[in-house]
Formats: structure tokens, sequence, C-alpha cells
């Protein structure tokens, strides 16, 4: 395969995943063969998925489908902080958020810009998840509270 013709594919591959709409790797496959690509095959996806670092994460339809991580692709208008965030609870002493992979860092950073006024003292993130120092832990649930309401995840 001729360097241009990779580059083109890889190319090619990158924009159906910010399409946010390919719930498979066969999917895929026939989409990049319907552009003329007609060596593609599942184990080519496959391998390109990974060197991609693609991650399977929920659309703006709630639709489980492969996307390029959100350090790799910043949201798009389609995609919103809502969709990287899964789960939001408490357990009476700290608040935990659940990302889709590689999305923790960035809500981290945000969480950390918004700090105590919203009842945040700090954050730790790892790549899915960010547990939250409340300012107050008596007043958790305020904290959990105003989580959900920036990301509108109730």
């Amino acid at each position: 395969m001729s360097t241009s013709h990779q580059d083109a594919l890889t190319e090619a591959f990158r924009a159906l995943l910010k399409e946010e709409r390919y719930a498979s790797q066969a999917e895929i496959v026939e989409a990049l063969q319907d552009q003329g690509f007609a060596t593609m095959n599942q184990s080519k996806a496959s391998r390109m998925l990974g060197k991609l670092g693609a991650v399977r994460a929920r659309n703006g339809k709630e639709e489980m489908v492969y996307c390029l991580p959100p350090e790799l692709a910043m949201p798009s208008a389609r995609s919103s902080l809502k969709q990287l965030v899964l789960d939001v609870e408490h357990n009476d002493v700290m608040v935990i958020i659940r990302t889709t992979p590689g999305a923790a860092q960035l809500i981290a950073r945000l969480l950390d810009s918004v700090g105590k006024k919203e009842g945040v003292l700090g954050t730790i993130a790892g790549d899915d998840t960010i547990f939250i120092a409340p300012v107050d832990i008596t007043k958790i649930d305020y904290t959990l509270d105003k989580v959900r309401e920036l990301f509108d995840n109730n």
C-alpha cells in the first residue's frame, strides 16, 4: 500500500469516527469499502482502531459507537460534556464521576476551575474516574447536585 493511499485511508477512517455513528467494526469496514478502499477488512479495521486509540462511547443519540477519545478529537457540536460523563454519585465522603475512557482529565480540569463555590475542594482523576473532595462533607448532597447540574447528568 502506497503512503498516499495509507494517508487517504487514515483520513477516511478518522472522518468516519468523527461522525460518531458506527457501532461495529463491520459497519466501519463496509463504509470504507463503499468509499473505494476495497482491501479494507475487519482485521485491518481492528488494528486501525487500536492505532488511533478509538474508544466506544455514547453519541448524542445515546448509542454506543466508535469515536476518537476526547484528547484526540475535541468534542464537536454533536458531542457534549454530558456524553463524556457516564455516572455521578457519592459515598458520603467523596463524589465519584465515571467518564468515557480518556475523558477524566478534561472533566477534572473543568471541575477544578469551578472550585469551592460549587462545593469542590479538589479533584483526583485517572483515565475514566474522578474523585472529588467536597469542601464540606456534611453538604455533600449540595456538591453532588452542583456537579450534576454542570453535566446535566441526574
